[in-house]
């Protein structure tokens, strides 16, 4: 299997390094103790462009639990591209760290990082994909079911950088994924087709629908806000719109849906309601803690 270099997007994974990624995020998750040192005398920088509760407190834990020391820069103190360009900022902390774990607005802020460093990047969001999500969402799934390939997945509301990374991972593992979104609010096209071609390649399927019922006998159902962070627009303008894609136990109960799964921050009774979101059935708990264990996995994979 080829070493891993950096985590940019989980198009860039192959199945192999992906199922590898998840099975350590598991060893890791049961036996701790067992990695406590394996990053013993590593520093890692940990930039933030945007607001992060479970990002930035899964790092910093993760980090420490595997022995490591992690540096925080927000953007006061380090605005990336502002003060010097984001090539200077790589090279410079590339002198220091063993590896930068990035939140930014725009992918290429990502893609630069790795570009002009040295160390191994890791990408913690990006207006375009959130990897470390996905990978949390999958080792969650795969936590409930033996076999990826055999799931169904999805996900529906708003296309965003999640339901990108979220399209990857099914395709990679050989899912079976549905989008469902309102007319003109699919995610992006190119990232669509990509998906699509990993998918054949590896056995699954993905297809988009503007039809909620699509999500009939769903093994899981995702959702994320309908206004992602950042974005101008009220939700008195797009209320109406959604309020079809609301995930309630009317929804899960009506198609057959097994598990509900979100990547928070959640707007209850928006798009799920607290019923569906507290339930039973809701993974919420499970994929946020999931994110230090499968994050330590990539940490743990690119520095030893």
């Amino acid at each position: 299997m080829d070493k891993l270099q950096h985590l940019l997007t989980l198009k860039d994974l192959s199945q192999e390094q992906l199922l590898a990624l998840l099975d350590l995020g598991k060893k890791i998750k049961a036996n701790p103790a067992q990695y406590s040192q394996a990053l013993a005398g590593k520093s890692i920088v940990t930039l933030y462009e945007k607001q992060s509760l479970r990002t930035r407190v899964t790092f910093d834990i993760g980090i420490a639990k595997l022995g490591g020391h992690a540096v925080y820069l927000d953007q006061n103190n380090g605005a990336l591209g502002k003060r010097e360009s984001v090539a200077d900022f790589a090279k410079n902390i590339s002198c220091w760290a063993d590896a930068i774990v990035a939140r930014t607005f725009a992918h290429k802020t990502v893609e630069d990082l790795a570009e002009h460093g040295t160390v191994p990047v890791i990408n913690s969001l990006s207006d375009m994909y959130h990897p470390c999500q996905g990978l949390a969402d999958f080792l969650a799934l795969s936590e409930q079911f033996d076999d990826l390939s055999k799931i169904k997945l999805v996900y529906i509301g708003d296309g965003n950088n999640v339901t990108h990374s979220l399209m990857f991972a099914a395709a990679i593992t050989g899912a079976d994924m549905v989008v469902i979104c309102p007319e003109g609010c699919f995610p992006d096209g190119k990232v669509v087709t990509d998906a699509q071609e990993l998918a054949a390649k590896h056995g699954g399927n993905l297809t988009l629908s503007t039809d909620p019922s699509a999500a009939k006998n769903a093994d899981a159902i995702y959702t994320d806000t309908w206004i992602s962070m950042g974005d101008s627009i009220t939700f008195d303008e797009i209320k109406d719109k959604f309020a079809p894609y609301q995930v309630n136990q009317q929804m899960m109960s009506d198609l057959g849906i097994g598990y509900f799964m979100h990547c928070q921050p959640a707007h209850i009774d928006q798009e799920v309601t607290q019923e569906v979101f507290d339930g039973e059935k809701s993974l919420v708990l499970q994929q946020a803690e999931n994110r230090m264990h499968a994050q330590n996995a990539v940490m743990v994979t690119l520095l030893t």
